[in-house]
This record gives C-alpha cells, sequence and structure tokens, in this order.
C-alpha cells in the first residue's frame, strides 16, 4: 500500500516533535495525532538534504541577486514546460519568500485600499488575508455543491467599479478540486473585459491524482493569459515550508517590474534566502521521483481515508482530484465544526474546524483532514475520529 520512502519508519515524530509548527506536532500534546497544518509528516528527499549540506559547507553566506538566482529561474521554467506543458520566460519568475508572500504581494500590486477582490467561497484564509492587508474588501463568489463548481454565472453580480482582482485556488484548498479548464477560460474572458488582474495560486499544482489531468490558465490562448499572476510554491510536493520559498510569475515585463516593487526584493527588507533557492533548484532538478512516489502513497491513504470516513454516521466525504486534504461533511452530526473539533481534541485527535476564519462562510458545516503521513499514524487519527462522532451518538 505504500513505497519504502513513506513507509511509518520514515516519519521522524521525535524530530517534528520539536520542528513542525504551525498547529502541528511542535505545538499539540504529546499524545494528540494533529491532521492539522497542511505538510508533510517526512523528511525531504536525500538531494535537498545533501544541496543544503554542501552549500553550507562553503560557510559563505553573503547576500544574493535582488531578483534571485538565474539557475532557480531557469530551472522552474523548465521544470513547469515538462511536468505542465507551460511556457514562461524565465525573467519573468521571481524567486519570493514562500507562496505566501507572494499572494500578499500580488495584492499589494493589484489593490489600492478600498478596492474589492472576488475570492472563492470556501478557500484558504489567506486570499482573504492578502486582500485585507493591502487595504481591500473581499467579495465571495460561492459553491455550487450540487454540480461541484463555483457559481461563476454570478461574476456580473459580484462586479461593482470598486473590483481590480479575482483570486483563484488551483487545485483548490479546501475542497480538493481543479478548476476545469471551460470555467478558468470563462474566469479569464470576464477578467479581460473588464480589466481584471488574476491572482492564481498554483501551489497545490504538483500534487494530483492519478485519475485527473491538471488544468491551467497556462494552458489556455496566450491572450487569456495578460492578466494572470501565478503563485506557485515548494511547501505541499516537497515539503519545503521551512525554508520559505516560492515563486511569483508574471504575464509581462511591466506587471513583473511592479511585482517586484511590490515583493521589496530590490532592498534587503524582502527576497528569498539564497540557501532557500539552492534547495529548491535541486528539488526541481532531482527530486520528481520523489513527489511521484509521494503521490503514489497519497493516493491509497486518500482512498482508504475516504472508504473509512464515509463509513461513519454522520460524516460524508468526497475523494479529492488533487491536494492531500480531506473536507469531510460533517453537518449530519448536529454539531457545528468548531464544536465537533473541540469535541475530537478529547479523543486525542486535532483536526481543522472549517468555519468563516480559516475558509469563508461556505466552509461551514465541515472538518479539513490533512492525511500526508503514514498509513499507520492516518489510521491511529481515523480511529480516533471514528471513536469521537460515534460517541456522540451515544450521549444522545
Amino acid at each position: 500500500m505504500t513505497t519504502s520512502l513513506f513507509a511509518h519508519d520514515q516519519v521522524p515524530l521525535e524530530t517534528l516533535r520539536t520542528r513542525a509548527y504551525n498547529f502541528r506536532w511542535a505545538e499539540t500534546d504529546a499524545d494528540i495525532i494533529p491532521l492539522t497544518a497542511a505538510d508533510p509528516d517526512f523528511a525531504v528527499a536525500k538531494e535537498i538534504r545533501q544541496a543544503i549540506a554542501d552549500y553550507a559547507q562553503s560557510g559563505v553566506f553573503s547576500y544574493g541577486p535582488h531578483q534571485g538566482l538565474s539557475e532557480f529561474k531557469n530551472e522552474l521554467a523548465s521544470a513547469l514546460a515538462l511536468r505542465k506543458d507551460y511556457r514562461l520566460d524565465p525573467e519573468l519568475i521571481l524567486p519570493i519568500d514562500s507562496a505566501a508572500s507572494g499572494m500578499y504581494a500580488t495584492a499589494r500590486f493589484c489593490l489600492e485600499p478600498g478596492d474589492e477582490a472576488i475570492i472563492f467561497d470556501p478557500v484558504d484564509f489567506l486570499f482573504e488575508q492578502s486582500v485585507l492587508a493591502a487595504g481591500g474588501k473581499v467579495i465571495r463568489c460561492p459553491y455550487d455543491k450540487d454540480t461541484g463548481r463555483f457559481k461563476l454565472e454570478l461574476l456580473p453580480e459580484l462586479l461593482s467599479d470598486k473590483t481590480r482582482l479575482i483570486g483563484v485556488c488551483n487545485p483548490h484548498n479546501p475542497l480538493g478540486k481543479i478548476i476545469p479548464l471551460e470555467d478558468l477560460k470563462t474566469i479569464a474572458e470576464f477578467a479581460n473585459q473588464h480589466q481584471l488582474w488574476i491572482m492564481n495560486d498554483e501551489i497545490w499544482s504538483d500534487i494530483i491524482y492519478p485519475e485527473k489531468q491538471f488544468t491551467s490558465f497556462h494552458h489556455l490562448a496566450p491572450e487569456l493569459c495578460e492578466r494572470v499572476i501565478t503563485v506557485y510554491g515548494f511547501s505541499k510536493a516537497f515539503g519545503l515550508a521551512g525554508l520559505r520559498v516560492g515563486a511569483v510569475i508574471s504575464p509581462n515585463a511591466d506587471v513583473h517590474q511592479k511585482i517586484v516593487d511590490a515583493a521589496y526584493v530590490m532592498t534587503t527588507a524582502g527576497g528569498v534566502s539564497t540557501i532557500s533557492q539552492v534547495a529548491a533548484t535541486t528539488a526541481l532538478k532531482s527530486c520528481w521521483y520523489w513527489v511521484d512516489a509521494f503521490i503514489e502513497h497519497l493516493t491509497a491513504l486518500r482512498d482508504h481515508a475516504v472508504k473509512r470516513l464515509n463509513a461513519i454516521e454522520g460524516v460524508s466525504c468526497q475523494a479529492p482530484e488533487a491536494t492531500y486534504l480531506l473536507f469531510a461533511d460533517i453537518s449530519a452530526t448536529g454539531m457545528e465544526a468548531e464544536e465537533l473539533v473541540e469535541h475530537l481534541r478529547n479523543f486525542k485527535v486535532a483536526v481543522v474546524p472549517g468555519n468563516e476564519r480559516f475558509f469563508g462562510p461556505g466552509a461551514k458545516g465541515h472538518i479539513r483532514i490533512c492525511f500526508a503521513t503514514s498509513l499507520e499514524i492516518l489510521d491511529q487519527g481515523l480511529d480516533r475520529i471514528e471513536a469521537g462522532i460515534n460517541a456522540l451518538r451515544q450521549e444522545k
């Protein structure tokens, strides 16, 4: 059911308990299993470790180039051409200190105080936070559970004379959906028609399950990408969250320069560390075998976890097309998500509540479960979720 790279004995639990923060092992009691933040429980590929060690051994940690290492930019353009059939100019790629930082820089470029941005509902909280940090206001486009798509027919109603930006999360967190090419075309045409920018978050675009194919704005005609600013990262597929490395891909030189200005990289206040770029370059050059094996492992865990969750009375869960996140509907339990999450902590398992803080009001009645771990840890966590929810019926 798994490969040796992702067997249970490859989970460095003692190290995770001292280093894995953001609601994970280092921030929870030792007897709690955290299926929370989207971060793998496994050590990164050996080539990345060796590259960092070799760079550090030189003993020189000088400033790097303001707009990042050419090798990083060239390798990213080549990798995305090979893996996703993109056609990118390396000179329009800006290395940055995480995809999240790229979102904030993009929002600063696109928005003035008082401007509006249309974002999905539900969606990762960074869309709202980046807009608010730029002084903007979010307008939410709801999800249609019946069709499994966002209600793009509402875009004209959501538009105002203050709208400047559409935020797109593809693949989608927390739903695990790949946005269909037809919907991407609709969004791009709408953006072009109304002179809106598109902030295109593709941090999950390397975690795609075998039965699906990733579709991107970059697969559309070039004229439909003229207002698309893409954010890419290395935390989800390569496990480099702590190195804070990502990239912003601009559609032309003018936009690129304005993103450079918004990211503060021309001063020492912004930019990404050289050693992080070295690690990311090695990941792109030498570690796709690790990503492919990881996806094989995740596919088995996804199928296993969805089957188990759907066997729990009061829980309904669809298999994600991408990501290693399960967005389970728990509304039939009769509890609000926050209540259930607190209840489950009594059973020594932590998950993320589907609430307005993390995902927007459209997340109501759900919990999010990260399964980027070993089968054994996942099963322990699912055992505890099942026991906790079953206990609710006994209390009634």
